[in-house]
């Protein structure tokens, strides 16, 4: 009945309402259809497909990700009962870089204006940026007057000299245009790029976790991504090549089964904790080449995962360590994402960071709250998030300027200023 009442919604509206999250993972594509209520932002239609186009969070084979992508949107727009125009795409992979920047400027009339603001953070973006890389976000963490730190919003404020600092991410341009090219020639528009972790931040973190400072790490299929939020504004962002692929692979090795059947073996009784499994506890296993299946000790199988789990966790807190901002995260670590879902995950990365973990699922959403009630949903509903965040902000109309035109007038923007 509540589905019922919301598709009525989204045709009495119109489909301008409705917004599109694109999660294009490494394992799997998953399109989120959202519709903008009046008691806030409601799920009406989801979509996957397996993926097989892309390796690490990067496009390696255009055409098996368009039919991947074809596939989750004609699920989505079934579900949805609504025809799919554009989407918000998560871009995630190793070649992602965040820096932090800062820009000053001597405030005119004395009173901050918008254009001020505007140009002090063209101040603070002005860095080399190589060629072969483009801007993707530019996250404003703080404003500073006239040496009064922890502004949000300076607008109006009088002062004679204002500082910006400012969160700059970039990525390949060949990656995003890969990504843009994958969308339109599955028949949608991209209306923004996003980063995939600055997503699931927005659908699995509270805003008093971002205040008091907190790390998300997002254990995907290819990558894990990693976001540290002090202050309630983003200081550091981090993408390292390893993730649940890489369980698998290693099940898949050290039970000698194939890759298909590990990952099935790895959703079933996979555990990272060897403490959490019985002695008692057996898995059947099949073998390669047509030979019999084997029955194994599920201790065995924890004894393959726990390693490579506490490697990648030991890997992140080197990140953070090497941040700088290891002291600040005072509400802990949150872990999401597909992998999050293995039991054990958050004792494990308890015992590795030595800080409180949770995991983390989409949380102030409505209309199907049962459906995505996982880690595995979060970038694609906090992609919706950001969409619709970013849709009231700006009046933005989806679809006006596709990214690949954006990534081109950004280089020109680039180009102009500096040459």
């Amino acid at each position: 009945m509540v589905q019922a009442d919301i598709k009525g919604e989204i045709m009495s509206k119109g489909k301008e309402n409705l917004i599109v999250g694109l999660d294009i993972g490494t394992t799997k594509i998953c399109a989120i259809v959202g519709c903008q209520t009046s008691e806030g932002l409601d799920v009406v239609g989801i979509g996957t497909s397996a993926s097989k186009g892309l390796r690490k969070g990067v496009v390696i084979n255009i055409e098996s990700t368009v039919e991947a992508i074809k596939k989750a949107i004609e699920e989505a727009e079934l579900m949805a009962g609504c025809e799919i125009k554009s989407v918000f795409a998560g871009i995630a992979g190793g070649h992602i870089k965040g820096i932090n920047s800062q820009g000053v400027i001597a405030v005119k009339n004395r009173e901050v204006t918008d254009e001020d603001i505007t140009r002090v953070i063209d101040a603070a973006k002005a860095i080399a940026i190589p060629m072969d890389r483009e801007v993707i976000h530019i996250l404003p963490q703080e404003f500073i007057i006239d040496d009064q730190d922890g502004i949000k919003e300076p607008l109006g404020m009088s002062g004679v000299r204002l500082e910006a600092k400012v969160h700059i991410v970039t990525g390949a341009v060949a990656s995003a245009q890969n990504i843009v090219k994958s969308c339109q020639r599955a028949g949608v528009d991209v209306a923004d790029i996003v980063l995939e972790q600055l997503a699931s931040g927005e659908s699995v973190l509270s805003a008093d976790e971002k205040d008091l400072g907190v790390a998300m790490i997002d254990i995907g299929g290819g990558t894990t991504d990693v976001a540290i939020y002090v202050d309630g504004a983003i200081k550091h962002t981090a993408v390292l090549s390893l993730g649940g692929n890489h369980l698998t692979n290693d099940i898949a090795v050290g039970l000698r089964t194939p890759m298909a059947e590990a990952e099935t073996i790895k959703q079933k009784y996979g555990c990272c904790l060897i403490s959490m499994v019985g002695k008692d506890e057996t898995v059947e296993v099949p073998s390669v080449g047509g030979r019999e299946p084997r029955v194994l000790s599920r201790q065995l199988l924890a004894e393959i995962l726990e390693p490579r789990v506490e490697e990648i966790f030991t890997l992140v807190n080197r990140e953070i360590v090497r941040s700088g901002f290891e002291d600040l995260i005072a509400s802990g670590i949150v872990i999401t994402g597909g992998s999050a879902i293995l039991p054990g995950m958050p004792e494990l990365a308890e015992q590795v960071f030595n800080l409180p973990v949770r995991r983390g699922v989409p949380a102030e959403i409505g209309g199907l709250v049962d459906v995505v009630n996982s880690p595995i949903y979060a970038t694609g509903v906090g992609l919706l998030k950001y969409g619709s965040r970013n849709m009231q902000a700006q009046n933005f109309q989806i679809g006006q300027e596709n990214v690949f035109d954006k990534v081109m007038r950004r280089m020109k923007d680039w180009f102009g200023e500096f040459f």
